[in-house]
């Protein structure tokens, strides 16, 4: 293995007598299945079949041994191989040994450092009433209805309903932007200025019609330094109307008949959310500290590997945000660089957990597999039996193991880890 990388070469050797032996077997099977113009299947000689399909033969000799005497030999050394090998330097001729050099990767063997009575930083769980009564303040807003006006024209702070058209100026060609029932949210923190101020005192059935110039690092990218001629019809004008905080609304939004008993769930909520952070974000400082006093070599197909996962998501993200992944002008080759340092400590970090699972012996129950795979199935919107026959058939499930394994993992580093309140960060008093 080089010093500072996993990858290894080996080179193979195959007695001559065996490579015979499988050529031998192979050219059969061609003489079977072969048509040979003036001979019966089965008929032709064998010397004949070699001169046809010497190419085909070798190949399948090749592809039938090498891999084969790969695997005795990582046996014997005893290597854990990642990924595929590949063969370089073949030597193939007859009545001699068939030769190859396997270049491939290994798990680093590494030294585990101490992982038991680290010290780590975590936030508060506490949760206060201004929390709280923002959280009810968040879910009054949402129980929110829209009544209509009908005794006055449109002001500010009113949601008006409209269809509209709008036109490129510049490019009369271009697809024109329109919407039915849409609504505008007259005054509200980022609603475009123009339609505040042409549908400020309109009333349903008025058509308004105006101009809207928009700059140039407007959020939505589309639009951004266009300009549009709008015509607009106000269908309807309305109010919100948000409830009280009472026992009615307590029955409105959830199971419980008072308000005292929906504040204390939500307290209870808002108490189990912010500790589930800061043990996450606890563990992750431990498993940081970990990676940093651990310096063995990754292997590149691992890193490489988690590169593709976070490009992935990422590019999962564009499509769900409605964005084409062909349009954005990314340099996806500058993403993967960048995201290869991330990756490296990611892969470095799941060794790390794996070492610490055989250390302790942690073992995963398949209860364990089964409830994992079905808030998989749940988020994916598919049934968990489906999911895991998929899995099964595909060989996902000692990496679904894995996980479960590194989490067990590092649940373990963190019960045995000298937990400290997180320090608050106090500016320095100015001199003087």
């Amino acid at each position: 293995m080089e010093s500072e990388t996993c990858k290894k070469e080996l080179v193979i050797e195959i007695p001559p007598d065996i490579v015979k032996q499988e050529s031998e077997a192979v050219t059969a099977q061609y003489r079977r299945l072969a048509r040979i113009p003036g001979f019966r299947p089965g008929r032709a000689p064998a010397s004949l079949i070699r001169r046809h399909y010497q190419d085909d033969i070798r190949n399948e000799v090749v592809q039938s041994l090498l891999p084969r005497y790969f695997e005795n030999a990582i046996k014997e050394q005893k290597m854990s191989v990642i990924g595929r090998p590949h063969f370089d330097d073949l030597k193939f001729e007859e009545d001699t040994p068939l030769t190859a050099t396997a270049r491939f990767e290994v798990l680093p063997d590494f030294e585990l450092e101490e992982y038991k009575g680290l010290e780590v930083e975590q936030g508060p769980f506490e949760v206060s009433e201004e929390e709280v009564s923002q959280t009810l303040e968040e879910l009054r807003q949402r129980a929110a209805t829209y009544e209509p006006v009908e005794d006055r024209a449109a002001q500010d702070g009113d949601y008006v309903t409209v269809n509209y058209r709008g036109v490129d100026k510049a490019d009369a060609e271009a697809k024109p932007l329109e919407a039915n029932d849409a609504m505008v949210h007259l005054s509200a923190e980022g609603s475009v200025p123009e339609f505040t101020e042409n549908l400020r005192d309109a009333k349903p059935g008025d058509v308004r019609e105006f101009d809207v110039n928009y700059p140039e690092d407007y959020a939505s990218k589309p639009l951004a330094g266009k300009s549009l001629s709008y015509r607009v019809e106000i269908q309807a004008v309305k109010k919100k109307v948000v409830p009280e905080l009472d026992d009615e609304f307590a029955k409105s939004v959830s199971e419980f008949k008072t308000m005292d008993e929906l504040k204390d769930r939500v307290s209870e909520n808002l108490a189990a959310r912010k500790k589930y952070v800061a043990e996450t974000e606890a563990k992750q400082g431990l498993l940081n500290q970990l990676v940093v006093a651990h310096s063995f070599p990754v292997p590149d197909t691992l890193v490489e590997g988690q590169v593709d996962g976070k490009l992935e998501r990422f590019l999962n993200q564009l499509i769900s945000q409605g964005m084409d992944p062909r349009t954005v002008g990314l340099d996806w080759q500058k993403l993967r660089e960048d995201a290869k340092p991330e990756a490296e400590k990611d892969v470095r970090g799941s060794l790390i957990l794996e070492k610490v699972g055989e250390a302790e012996a942690i073992e995963v129950k398949e209860e364990e597999v089964d409830e994992l795979i079905r808030e998989l199935a749940q988020e994916r919107h598919e049934a968990p039996a489906a999911l895991k026959t998929r899995l099964t058939r595909d060989g996902e499930l000692p990496t679904i193991e894995r996980r479960l394994r590194n989490q067990k993992a590092l649940d373990l580093i963190y019960q045995h880890a000298k937990i400290k309140p997180k320090s608050e960060n106090v500016p320095d008093k100015a001199e003087g």
